[in-house]
């Protein structure tokens, strides 16, 4: 009766401690304090067909050494509109940039995409694009994006942002107007 006593008892301690530490990696855990969900929200995304299409074919093209990021300046619209727009879709009108990723099969398979576009996320969220510009941008990686250090990703994103945010609110310095180089 003792051996069956143990047993049982072990058993019942080893699934305690797998349902234990099953709970800490869920992040149920009481004594971890809740993570705040950082997210990247519908209203921040570039979701249809028909957007993608009007950035790629009326829009300006920003290249750099990971990425090639296609941006559009969208219209200012009155109030009236952007109330029609909220009802319709059921998402808020859009302010500031609305990003989306395109990742063609040319770059590797589906776990390789599915990587690209998840460091491309990240990279933008980390960002917090700044929400004075309205535009539409759609960023294409270059096979080299899986190489790369995620801080190299994350300044080229940074640094596109920048670039679009300058170019559409007429802040560009030209070579003409860019001061002089330090001479030592």
């Amino acid at each position: 009766m003792q051996l069956t006593f143990t047993i049982e008892t072990v058993g019942l301690l080893q699934t305690e401690r797998m349902t234990a530490s099953a709970v800490r990696l869920a992040g149920l855990d009481s004594r971890m304090p809740p993570k705040k969900a950082a997210r990247f929200p519908r209203s921040a995304r570039l979701l249809r067909h028909a957007d993608f299409e009007r950035v790629y074919k009326q829009g300006r093209r920003h290249f750099s050494g990971l990425m090639t990021v296609f941006y559009w300046p969208r219209p200012e619209v009155n109030a009236s509109a952007e109330m029609l727009t909220a009802a319709r879709t059921r998402v808020p009108a859009p302010h500031g940039l609305r990003v989306g990723f395109t990742v063609g099969r040319v770059l590797g398979g589906a776990v390789e995409r599915n990587r690209m576009k998840r460091r491309l996320r990240e990279a933008v969220r980390m960002s917090r694009p700044v929400p004075g510009v309205a535009a539409d941008v759609v960023i294409n990686p270059k096979k080299s994006l899986l190489a790369a250090d995620f801080a190299d990703v994350l300044n080229e994103v940074k640094r596109a942002f920048v670039v679009i945010e300058q170019k559409l609110s007429g802040k560009a310095t030209t070579r003409a107007e860019a001061p002089a180089p330090h001479e030592n």
